[in-house]
């Protein structure tokens, strides 16, 4: 099994993130290749320097913005974009989620809704950037397990697009209360912002947990610096290690390959061109099956409840999926002495796991959660927009193993526009099918001529795939019999 541990002992910010797994030998080309996938190429500089902070050696990260006016983004707006990104699905997944626990916070700290926070530094390019880069190189290291120390969150003021705010930032307490994560002391330090709302969101989602790591073999490095001048090192580190033993609470799935060590011959992330990297993570990687399936992890939770009514239960089921869970479902199920009870089962990321349990802590009357791990199928997949006469709507393509292509229209935009025109989810299905049918007699759409397209799975579908890191344009086709081609 192998370990990422991050020491983070001046706190936390998005640019020493990266700076530190870029240190730790992520290449930056894994950076560049994710901003890609959001047309954000040629909007920004990385600004790379080694420097020294108290004597210690590291990488500093600054963010150069080459927009001449860069757009302030509502959480609306920006998760369209990320949502209609090329970005690979898991990776999608990741960064969506990062920036839905920051709206969260940060609706709930000023009192409005999430969809209408206006993201100021957040939303910003170099925030973006951070997000993206940091999902992106994590997702490259392909660990199993991330370890995080508590960070110190800093004392006195900082000042911000909303004026003058106490620390630790208001967004980085609603963050820690959310999901239950501790949050060092700040006494001893100078006064000043030490944990940023960007740096804890992006560890809270994809941290196993916070506290001392165990013991372990380090094998590589990684030191990101921050800007401020401190009465000491100002920095994080990242350390690759393997544990002395296995932790038996994270139990091996059956034909879970063995991870790499690294040796004289580099890191495992840096193979010679034409060689695959080993498998070394249970949550960010996949295996291929024959027919182009892909196999991947899952933790399940479930607990029986007999206490709670049917709208307390769906408020435990919605709560979870707020938190990550990929899917909720529950079961009528009998239990001693006759009780009748709801079984209610939770899938999610295995790094997801005890910030959901944290979930059923909260809302549910639960005493106890089991937990184990699953391994399931995917067909590959993607999605793609299709204009109608009454307004664009969502296919999802699924490939068979016998090489035909079937679609399935997004139910949510279905019935949006069949509320707002009147008509009925058959008729509104029939516009679909006819616009596809339509556009490929016409010759298809530039989409259809430049390659294969890049898997794209449900939000919230962890879909790792090694071979589709990168983005490119998809590709798209319909038979006359409807949603289904060979």
């Amino acid at each position: 099994m192998t370990l990422l541990q991050l020491d983070c002992p001046t706190g936390l910010a998005g640019n020493m993130l990266l700076a530190g797994l870029l240190d730790l030998g992520v290449a930056e080309e894994v950076v560049h290749r994710a901003l890609a996938c959001l047309d954000l190429e040629d909007r920004y500089r990385l600004q790379l320097e080694v420097r020294r902070s108290h004597g210690l050696r590291g990488l500093h990260l600054a963010v150069e913005s080459l927009e001449p006016d860069p757009p302030h983004r509502h959480w609306g707006d920006l998760r369209q974009q990320l949502a209609d990104s090329r970005l690979p699905p898991d990776l999608k997944e990741r960064v969506i989620a990062v920036f839905s626990l920051l709206a969260e916070a940060e609706a709930a700290v000023h009192g409005q809704p999430a969809e209408a926070v206006h993201f100021h530094e957040v939303g910003a390019l170099d925030a973006l950037v951070d997000v993206v880069g940091v999902c992106a190189a994590l997702r490259e290291l392909r660990v199993q397990r991330l370890i995080c120390g508590i960070p110190p969150a800093g004392h006195g003021s900082v000042s911000t697009a909303h004026g003058l705010l106490p620390l630790p930032a208001p967004a980085v307490l609603e963050i820690a209360r959310r999901r239950g994560l501790p949050l060092g002391s700040s006494e001893g330090f100078p006064a000043g912002e030490l944990t940023t709302p960007t740096g804890l969101a992006l560890i809270a989602c994809w941290a196993e947990r916070f506290g001392a790591p165990p013991a372990a073999v380090p094998l590589a490095l990684g030191v990101g610096l921050g800007s401020r001048q401190l009465d000491r090192p100002n920095l994080l580190r990242f350390t690759l290690a393997r544990p002395l033993q296995d932790d038996t609470s994270q139990p091996r799935l059956p034909g879970d390959p063995q991870p790499r060590i690294p040796g004289e011959g580099g890191l495992p992330w840096l193979d010679p061109p034409g060689t695959e990297p080993a498998e070394t993570g249970a949550a960010a990687a996949a295996q291929v099956g024959g027919d182009g399936e892909t196999a991947e992890p899952l933790l399940r939770q479930q607990a029986q409840i007999d206490d709670a009514s049917a709208e307390e239960l769906a408020f435990l089921a919605e709560a979870l999926r707020q938190a990550g869970a990929v899917e909720v479902f529950s079961q009528a199920v009998l239990m001693k002495k006759g009780r009748l009870g709801t079984l209610v089962t939770a899938l999610m990321p295995p790094a997801l796991g005890p910030a959901l349990r944290q979930v059923w802590w909260r809302h549910s009357g639960s005493l106890g959660v089991r937990e184990s791990l699953q391994r399931r199928w995917r067909l590959p997949r993607q999605l793609e927009r299709v204009s109608t006469p009454l307004g664009d709507v969502g296919l999802r393509w699924v490939s068979l193993p016998d090489g035909r292509r079937r679609a399935k229209a997004e139910y949510e935009d279905l019935a949006t526009l069949a509320r707002r025109h009147g008509l009925g989810l058959d008729q509104i299905r029939q516009l679909v099918t006819e616009a596809v049918a339509g556009r490929d007699l016409a010759g298809g759409s530039d989409r259809d001529h430049a390659g294969p397209a890049p898997e794209v799975a449900d939000p919230g579908e962890p879909v790792p795939d090694r071979a589709g890191a990168g983005c490119g344009p998809a590709q798209a086709g319909l038979g006359p019999e409807g949603l289904e081609t060979p």
